[in-house]
């Protein structure tokens, strides 16, 4: 009897042990992904804050699109859950620590866009506990996706938040690089997808100005249609 009770005294305090273990490498592994996402702030975007004095980094612009996803939830199409969308677009641009910013507007540089992503989720989630790198990597994927109202109103707001700051520093980045309305179109061809009331607000504060002052080329109408 004492000897059954040794063993069991001796089991309870190894799977104590282990538990204390498996928790102690869970959380080493949570500070390793959070110390890696530290690296979006070294990565360089496109679009510039809203004083036009320098360009916004991936943690900024998560943030952004996390605080405007909240505020602005109201608007989708059809009804989101709030912290799943928050969720995906915090951890939409995490690949670009490897794969690097890839300008919306870069014919070359988005023919590998794809490939480059995979790998580097491939790299960058697994350094999670299995579980939440599951959870994270399938919400990234989703994000990809676009096929779910989440992922849906998760890309409009990825495509408004820089519209808006364009439009803020008088269309500035546009304008230093020539873009024209046809590429903005085709770049927010799905944007209305996740909300119509704010692609059309976007539409109308936003690009419209901007065309009508010569920031954006203006090479179809606004519809999309030929100037001709």
């Amino acid at each position: 009897m004492n000897q059954n009770l040794n063993e069991h005294v001796e089991n309870a305090s190894n799977s104590a042990q282990n538990e204390q273990q498996d928790r102690k490498q869970r959380l080493r592994q949570q500070f390793s992904f959070s110390l890696e996402a530290d690296k979006e702030k070294f990565i360089g975007r496109q679009t510039y804050l809203s004083d036009g004095m320098r360009k916004e980094n991936d943690a900024e612009h998560a943030w952004h699109l996390a605080l405007m996803t909240i505020l602005l939830s109201e608007y989708a199409n059809e009804p989101i859950d709030v912290l799943k969308t928050v969720t995906m677009v915090l951890i939409h641009d995490v690949v670009e620590i490897d794969a690097g910013d890839t300008y919306a507007y870069d014919l070359e540089g988005i023919k590998t866009q794809h490939e480059r992503e995979v790998r580097a989720a491939e790299r960058i989630f697994q350094l999670l506990p299995k579980d939440q790198a599951e959870k994270l990597k399938g919400l990234w994927e989703e994000f990809e996706e676009g096929e779910t109202a989440e992922a849906r109103f998760a890309h409009t707001m990825d495509n408004i938040q820089p519209m808006m700051l364009n439009a803020a520093t008088d269309g500035k980045a546009w304008e230093e690089r020539g873009i024209r309305l046809s590429q903005v179109l085709g770049r927010n061809r799905n944007t209305a997808g996740g909300s119509e009331t704010l692609w059309n607000y976007a539409l109308e504060h936003f690009i419209r100005p901007n065309v009508e002052k010569g920031r954006l080329q203006r090479d179809v109408n606004s519809d999309g249609s030929n100037t001709k």
